[in-house]
């Protein structure tokens, strides 16, 4: 058997991921989709000036997407990855169309809740998918995909709910858009690959050797159901109990997922995200010019990491990611001192934020979600994925609960201190157990990852 010495044409597999990514844009949109329009939908549903009922219009949709990534392994693994996509899809529409037309906030928050079960089956359904059916040659370039398709999609929402303050029940339009695009990913997912991964673990050999011609061109098929066959020691048939994942030999790789999670959420990023509108605010900039500088920052460091991941690799991403967030945090520090002069603190401020945001978006941002479903072996790959994911929301969640408070309790300056050493921690973190993987094929990733028994 001769080895590849030639990569796979990446167009092949590039529509497909295109389609995936969608997923990722519609999480972003729904993630940006109440920012503007809060307090419209405040006045019109009667719940004005009830700042509990203003959160939970926001955090139902958190909610909603930890029991859905709760159970996207099981999905994801039981329907199929396509499946998966269309099931994501589903409560998105039937949600989005529940928000558009109600007239109560308990109809809002049911709509809410319903796009977030969507939302918590997609992030673990995309990268699961890029992840399987890109050639390793470019994975990490596909994988970036999902962080700019997610910025697209926060973009496009902030963009949307600008005309909100001048035409009575334009939220209901914001809603209603989303549903578009959500229709075109459950449709045009019946058109897509299967991942190869999953229909060989089906037993479905040659269906997979079909969808690796797709995906990779007929020269590299026998390479790649080598390669798959390789890892098949035939072990995949018993399903994957959870004790597996907590404590035996997968115990590693599942730590070091959820402890990348952890710390990209406890690096203060979603509190940026949050509540960087009232930070630019108090340095007498109008929120739409911060929601643009933002967004611009992290569209730039997206497509920055998309262009260095397989060249530079994951692992110096995430270091330098790291590092430099901890920088910013520490310049907000500066900026919250009382030593210095207003000016002076203003631009420390709103340029210490715009450079977390950038350097967040190089690294910490797309990196965890390309690097888990390469380190995690294909049989755990799913369900591990789902265990990382509601991490990642539980501590989201709690961010967003708690930031406002922790803010009014211990001042800017301690907590951007906190932020910076959690950034700090996570740099020692990731030079001790991450590997990199850049190049490889998953199952040479798995081999060295995995103890041998």
């Amino acid at each position: 058997m001769d080895v590849e010495t030639t990569n796979p044409s990446m167009w092949l597999s590039f529509p497909h991921v295109v389609v995936g990514t969608l997923s990722s844009f519609l999480f972003g949109y729904h993630l940006g989709v109440v920012n503007e329009p809060l307090e419209s939908i405040s006045l019109d549903l009667g719940f004005s000036g009830n700042t509990l009922a203003e959160g939970l219009v926001v955090s139902t949709c958190l909610g909603g997407a930890l029991i859905g990534s709760l159970f996207s392994g099981w999905i994801a693994d039981g329907v199929g990855r396509r499946r998966a996509f269309q099931l994501c899809a589903l409560p998105m529409i039937i949600g989005a169309s529940t928000s558009a037309t109600t007239k109560t906030l308990a109809g809002m928050l049911i709509g809410r809740f319903l796009v977030g079960t969507g939302m918590g089956i997609g992030p673990s359904a995309v990268a699961l998918y890029v992840t399987e059916v890109s050639p390793a040659s470019v994975r990490g370039t596909y994988g970036s995909f999902i962080q700019i398709a997610t910025c697209l999609g926060l973009m496009v929402a902030l963009f949307i709910g600008i005309p909100v303050k001048e035409i009575a029940g334009w939220w209901r339009i914001c809603f209603w858009v989303s549903t578009i695009p959500a229709g075109f990913l459950a449709v045009a997912m019946m058109f897509c690959a299967e991942s190869p991964h999953w229909l060989y673990k089906q037993g479905r050999i040659a269906d997979a050797e079909a969808e690796f011609e797709r995906l990779l061109g007929g020269s590299h098929v026998k390479y790649a159901m080598v390669e798959l066959a390789k890892l098949d020691r035939g072990d995949d048939a018993d399903t994957v109990k959870l004790s597996e994942l907590f404590y035996g030999r997968h115990f590693r790789v599942v730590y070091i997922g959820s402890t990348l999670f952890a710390l990209q959420q406890l690096s203060g990023i979603n509190a940026v995200f949050y509540f960087s509108s009232s930070v630019f605010k108090s340095a007498g900039v109008p929120s739409d010019v911060a929601n643009a500088f933002i967004g611009v920052a992290n569209l730039s460091g997206s497509i920055i990491a998309m262009l260095l991941m397989d060249k530079l690799g994951r692992k110096m991403l995430l270091l330098w990611s790291f590092f430099g967030m901890a920088i910013s945090m520490l310049v907000q520090v500066a900026a919250a001192n009382t030593f210095v002069s207003g000016s002076a603190s203003l631009y420390l401020s709103v340029g210490g934020m715009l450079m977390f945001v950038l350097t967040f978006a190089l690294g910490a941002g797309p990196v965890p979600s390309l690097l888990l479903p390469e380190i995690f072996p294909s049989r755990i790959r799913a369900k591990a994925m789902a265990i990382c994911m509601s991490v990642h929301w539980v501590i989201n969640f709690f961010v967003g609960l708690l930031f406002l408070r922790l803010l009014e309790q211990l001042g800017a300056q301690l907590l951007y201190s906190m932020f910076a050493s959690v950034c700090m921690m996570a740099v020692v973190f990731v030079k001790k157990n991450v590997i990199e993987t850049k190049g490889k094929s998953l199952q040479e990733i798995e081999v060295a990852l995995l103890p041998q028994e």
